[in-house]
């Protein structure tokens, strides 16, 4: 047999183990990838990032507590908080409720027998803006309805997400469009950026929250 003849035959023998080894190559990934797929599914920490933009007390709320949870969960939590939500990141925190354009709002009674407190009170957009102070008396009751249903304050609730390590961060631009200043912030704040960055964190998380 001639030497060309027995390369020929070599190359057809090697290719052909080449095919063979691919194909078990092959049919062995298939069979791995979907369980260590799943394996690593299951092993993510599930992440959550919120937008937090409003600062009335009854808005502060919803930020904290769903943060609050999804970390005691041990969920990795994001909140980047921007516009009137900054507020929420100020020492002196003290939020108001704002029922006018707030039809849905319900007024209770923190007080009387639990017939009376179970009234909700529907109080016409019309008749809370003609009336002075009644911002002030609704965020009486509601801060008095809190206490007595042993709700957490709002600065408790932060305070348990960031023993929690919840990130907390301030959208830099609406510092400086307010006229913020650092100091007036808790020194938690991890980070001061624009929403350019806080973005990607946003799309890789499992749950975006926009409140």
């Amino acid at each position: 047999m001639s030497t060309t003849a027995e390369n020929m035959q070599a190359d057809q023998l090697v290719e052909k183990l080449n095919g063979r080894l691919d194909e078990l190559i092959g049919k062995r990934l298939d069979e791995m990838l979907p369980k260590k797929l799943q394996e690593i599914e299951a092993n993510k920490t599930p992440s959550m990032a919120i937008v937090a933009t409003k600062g009335t007390l009854d808005w502060a709320y919803p930020p904290f507590i769903l943060a609050s949870t999804a970390a005691a969960l041990g969920w990795d939590v994001s909140i980047f908080f921007t516009f009137y939500g900054l507020s929420l990141l100020l020492k002196d925190y003290n939020g108001h409720v704002s029922p006018l354009g707030n039809p849905a709002m319900p007024m209770k009674m923190p007080f009387g027998p639990k017939w009376f407190k179970n009234i909700n009170w529907n109080m016409p957009n019309l008749l809370m803006a003609n009336i002075p102070g009644f911002e002030t008396v609704a965020t009486g009751l509601m801060k008095k309805t809190i206490k007595n249903c042993g709700v957490a304050s709002v600065t408790e609730l932060r305070d348990l997400c960031l023993e929690a390590d919840v990130k907390m961060i301030a959208c830099q631009m609406t510092v400086e469009l307010f006229g913020y200043k650092r100091e007036q912030f808790i020194p938690e704040v991890q980070d001061y950026v624009g929403a350019a960055s806080f973005l990607p964190t946003a799309q890789k998380a499992d749950v975006t929250l926009f409140i």
